[in-house]
């Protein structure tokens, strides 16, 4: 299976001409659903719009190649114990909702979809975040915080709302990137890390400032609506899953916690000015636990070599 085509956005006369002819879909058809934009005749800055990962440089393995084995479900319901991609326990419901979302669940467990190897059926209830968008969705300009994505229609908690997809990156070029901005610039790069055993931390960069997804619109909110789960279906790069943490209302923004924090718990270590000594980029998510600044990964900041990971 390979990755979707990546479309570059028209610009100029040229994009005019073309929004003028049809519908305006700032996926670019890409996506199982059209994706509109708001207020009519404002457009997002161009990009190029992909809704998979894709290599970027110094990345370690391409995120398009099949590297994991299909289970050999034929009968039977993909079931733990005798599916090879369910490892403790089912991922999903009946209702194609995430199981381990509440509030009981202290760490955020990565999830293995069946695959295109998989001998099971495309219908099999392990397959949810392949399936792409199952919800409308809006870019809107918003009032303080540039351009943001809300949902069309209700969406029930637990239920796959869209990926953050772009350049999967390696950590030079992540730094290189980083000292590179201004505080004026937006940063869209996010580092997800993954601690399994042994003290051993997976580490994922994800770039979409430049080729991405509808995902890079989301803002950060000090009390999300959606989460963040790493999901992998055909290789060991993951795909960056947002689901929704409670069941979200038409119109509503969406937004995600940019720090990663699963239960949404307060950092002590919040403070005021970067280590570089720039200040820190204030927060409007207007939540009542608002932090008042955005959250950083200062290690990104920092010119040290890439920490010691597997």
């Amino acid at each position: 299976m390979s990755a979707k085509a990546v479309e570059q956005w028209p610009c100029g006369m040229a994009a005019h001409e073309e929004k003028a002819e049809a519908p305006e879909d700032v996926a670019r058809g890409l996506e199982n659903l059209p994706v509109s934009a708001w207020p009519p005749g404002a457009w997002p800055e161009p990009f190029q719009y992909t809704p998979d990962h894709v290599a970027g440089p110094g990345a370690d393995t391409d995120p398009t190649q099949i590297t994991f084995p299909g289970c050999s479900c034929l009968q039977t319901p993909c079931l733990p114990g005798t599916c090879s991609c369910l490892r403790n326990k089912e991922n999903y419901d009946a209702n194609l909702r995430l199981r381990a979302i509440g509030s009981e669940t202290e760490r955020a467990e990565p999830v293995f979809e069946c695959n295109v190897l998989c001998q099971c059926s495309d219908q099999c209830k392990n397959r949810v975040v392949q399936r792409g968008l199952q919800f409308h969705l809006q870019v809107f300009k918003t009032e303080k915080k540039g351009w943001g994505l809300r949902t069309l229609e209700f969406i029930p908690k637990g239920r796959f709302v869209c990926e953050y997809a772009g350049e999967v990156l390696g950590f030079a070029e992540v730094q290189r990137r980083i000292q590179l901005q201004t505080i004026h610039d937006s940063n869209y790069i996010i580092a997800v890390r993954e601690h399994v055993y042994n003290g051993q931390v997976i580490e994922t960069f994800v770039d979409p400032a430049h080729i991405g997804n509808i995902g890079r619109f989301l803002n950060h909110s000090c009390e999300p609506n959606l989460l963040m789960i790493p999901v992998r279906i055909d290789s060991m790069v993951p795909k960056l899953a947002l689901f929704a943490a409670k069941d979200i209302m038409p119109e509503e923004e969406l937004s995600y916690d940019y720090s990663g924090r699963f239960l949404n718990l307060m950092d002590s270590k919040n403070k005021e000015r970067l280590g570089n000594g720039k200040p820190r980029k204030p927060c409007y998510c207007g939540a009542k636990s608002c932090a008042a600044f955005l959250p950083y990964d200062s290690s990104l900041y920092c010119p040290s070599e890439k920490p010691n990971v597997s």
